[in-house]
């Protein structure tokens, strides 16, 4: 396997490899803020919880690594994030399916969380780029990628069927290995002011 699993551990987090384990953890987590409800947000419900981390599980077959967001100060489990649509034969790999309790919203979770898993990516596994995919009208989602330093490669129109019927335009950004340096410095020092 190209990329390699494992607990990683930063300052304020820890990514700890889902497992079954983990799913009455999740679900609390998943219930503060209830968002599974939005619309254009693909967060499970209490009650698909056990078929998410199950999918997440069964995507270990194909290079994915999915990862419970932990707060190192009382090991809370506080939601999930993942590698997933890897390529190792081009060396590149997506971050996704990110959600977090509202609890630990704009704080420096994610962005940590976001610095752990692309010094990951690109200073251990040697990585030429990443994508970040989401929903067109997830503006909060989209502005958190763009703050992180990922640029607008463009939007797939018409991309997915969501579980409602409706379908999805998805905004695609990237970061290639010669920005991650800048980008490295800027999440630094986003975290530098927590």
């Amino acid at each position: 396997m190209w990329l390699t699993s494992g607990t990683i551990e930063g300052e304020v987090v820890l990514l700890e490899p889902i497992a079954r384990s983990h799913c009455e953890d999740l679900i609390a987590a998943v219930n503060d803020g209830q968002n599974w409800r939005l619309w254009y947000a693909s967060v499970p419900s209490p009650e698909d919880m056990h078929a998410y981390v199950d999918k997440a599980l069964a995507g270990m077959e194909l290079g994915e690594i999915a990862y419970v967001v932990k707060t190192k100060h009382d090991n809370k489990v506080v939601g999930t994030t993942r590698f997933y649509d890897v390529k190792e034969n081009h060396r590149r790999a997506s971050i996704g399916y990110t959600w977090y309790s509202n609890s630990v919203r704009r704080t420096a979770v994610n962005t940590e969380c976001k610095y752990l898993l692309m010094s990951h990516l690109f200073d251990t596994c040697n990585a030429m780029s990443l994508e970040f995919k989401t929903h067109f009208f997830n503006q909060a989602s989209r502005a958190a990628i763009e703050r992180l330093g990922a640029k607008l490669d463009g939007v797939l129109r018409s991309h997915q069927i969501m579980s409602d019927g409706s379908i999805r335009d998805t905004a695609v950004y990237s970061i290639l290995a010669h920005e991650w340096p800048a980008v490295k410095n800027n999440l630094l020092a986003k975290l530098g002011k927590y």
